[in-house]
């Protein structure tokens, strides 16, 4: 087995670059996509509904572009094409989404948007496994981090610093979105380009028979294993249950419709279309398609390897509060903070402003602390520094509910970002110590499921929790969420930790 070559700073620097650009796609998105709506008349309560577009998106691209991304390789090598051809429909859309007329065409646009950008992301992590060795993995992934940190920090202040900066109005007309957001998504745009080409075309893939010569003594069972035969009528019944489920529970929110709200539509129809794609799989397996590319994606979902099992449930709880954040958090400031809820005045505007700089002040924690990470690490261990910044960020979040001076709200936002550190680094790096080299896209691409149903609950019921439970006032979606992120910081001590 030939050892694989360890990378200098500057090529991994050059590797992580990339992700700077994506996240200035994110950023952008998450901290101005609920103001592009309310602007544009969706109120806080479909707005959850219209947010779902994201998570959903990423449920369908991922594992196919990780699924294709392991089975390419032509001039750009294996994961280079897909962020290259992400950047530059990630570009159009951010050009496109703050120009929108009106509410559904910003909302279709948030669909192309995140498809695009998920294009791009997926195959980034996957890379770090390809080419760098396990024991540069964790750095790998640290420098992901502060890349995203940067990004993220300047994208998310973006609007604010086009207002005091460079005297460009903050405000408009009724149904118009500010000229300080549209510059703000236009130069992210560009940027987004030019930092994944860089990576692009300064990064060096290995050819499939380098892949191999690293790797032949560690083959995975689990690598070359397919459905068999005799699994079609498991696939079967299981597609059958789900779908039944899926159905009796869209009756049931029908029937009880002036009690329960729509968006629990979003679950039961998602539950169903499960039962349709285990029915589908069924067929495909009993007719012999066992190493069909969608059987293979449902085949290794049931069968993760068990770090990883314990790892999505970490996950699942991590990333239910930073939807929560991504979509709450304006309605939230500017209500609870600012005591206002009309987006034309000067308060709502000024808020949605100061959510900007929350956004910048959790991401500059992050970048920062990602270098303090592996030291971290080093003094308390890997699960112990995951379960200690995710209840800082749990913390962080509960304590919106407390703090009444708005200003005060960027401590908050430290705990967060510790959180946002941590989560985007080490189950990256745990995760790729534990899966097969030869589906390092498609098990990253499913690990991505972990991701998006806590989204997609939350897209669900956060409106229904925050009306019934809490009086319609947003904030509280924040400490719903800050529950949650407690919970996985304790669940993160069950993840079996690797030598």
């Amino acid at each position: 087995m030939t050892k694989q070559p360890q990378l200098s700073f500057w090529q991994i620097w050059n590797m992580c670059f990339g992700f700077m650009g994506i996240q200035f796609g994110f950023a952008l998105q998450n901290a101005n996509v609920s103001r592009i709506f309310q602007t544009l008349g969706a109120d806080y309560n479909n707005m959850t509904l219209l947010w779902v577009a994201a998570p959903i998106t990423g449920l369908v691209v991922q594992p196919i572009v990780g699924y294709f991304s392991d089975r390419t390789w032509g001039n750009l090598g294996r994961r280079r094409p897909y962020f290259l051809y992400g950047a530059l429909l990630s570009t159009a859309a951010l050009f496109v989404m703050p120009n929108s007329p009106s509410l559904w065409i910003a909302a279709g646009t948030l669909w192309i948007l995140d498809a695009s950008i998920n294009v791009s992301m997926e195959p980034f992590r996957a890379l770090v496994g390809d080419v760098l060795p396990p024991e540069q993995r964790g750095f790998g992934y640290a420098m992901q981090s502060f890349f995203i940190g940067i990004g993220a920090v300047v994208a998310s202040a973006l609007p604010w610093m086009m207002t005091n900066w460079f005297d460009v109005s903050n405000t408009a007309d009724a149904g118009a979105i500010p000229e300080s957001v549209k510059l703000s998504f236009y130069a992210g745009g560009l940027i987004f380009l030019a930092a994944v080409s860089w990576t692009v075309f300064t990064t060096k893939e290995y050819a499939p028979e380098e892949m191999a010569s690293f790797f032949e003594d560690s083959a995975d069972e689990s690598a070359a294993s397919d459905a068999s035969p005799a699994e079609a009528s498991n696939y079967a019944r299981g597609g059958v249950t789900w779908l039944l489920v899926g159905l009796i529970a869209t009756l049931v929110i029908d029937t009880f419709s002036d009690v329960l709200d729509r968006n629990l539509y979003i679950l039961s129809l998602g539950i169903a279309v499960f039962g349709l794609c285990q029915l589908a799989a069924s067929r495909l397996i009993a007719s012999g398609k066992t190493d069909h590319g969608f059987v293979t994606v449902l085949h290794d979902l049931f069968n993760m390897p068990g770090p990883m099992r314990k790892l999505a449930a970490v996950q699942f709880f991590s990333w239910f509060p930073l939807f929560a954040m991504w979509t709450s958090t304006t309605a939230a400031v500017t209500s609870y903070h600012f005591n206002t809820t009309d987006p034309t005045s000067g308060a709502y505007n000024q808020g949605a402003d100061w959510v900007g700089l929350l956004f910048s002040t959790y991401n500059v924690v992050a970048m920062l602390f990602a270098i303090l990470i592996p030291i971290m690490v080093r003094k308390m261990g890997l699960k112990r520094s995951h379960m200690v910044n995710l209840f800082c960020g749990g913390l962080g979040f509960i304590s919106f509910v407390i703090i009444q001076d708005p200003f005060f709200l960027l401590v908050s936002m430290v705990g967060v970002g510790m959180a946002w550190a941590s989560i985007l680094s080490l189950p990256y790096a745990l995760l790729s110590t534990v899966i097969p080299y030869q589906k390092m896209g498609l098990f990253m691409g499913i690990f991505n499921f972990f991701i998006v149903l806590p989204q997609i609950l939350a897209a669900s019921i956060l409106g229904i929790i925050v009306g019934q439970l809490f009086g319609g006032e947003p904030v509280y979606a924040l400490v719903v969420g800050g529950v949650s992120m407690l919970i996985a910081g304790l669940l993160t001590m069950r993840v079996e930790q690797p030598e």
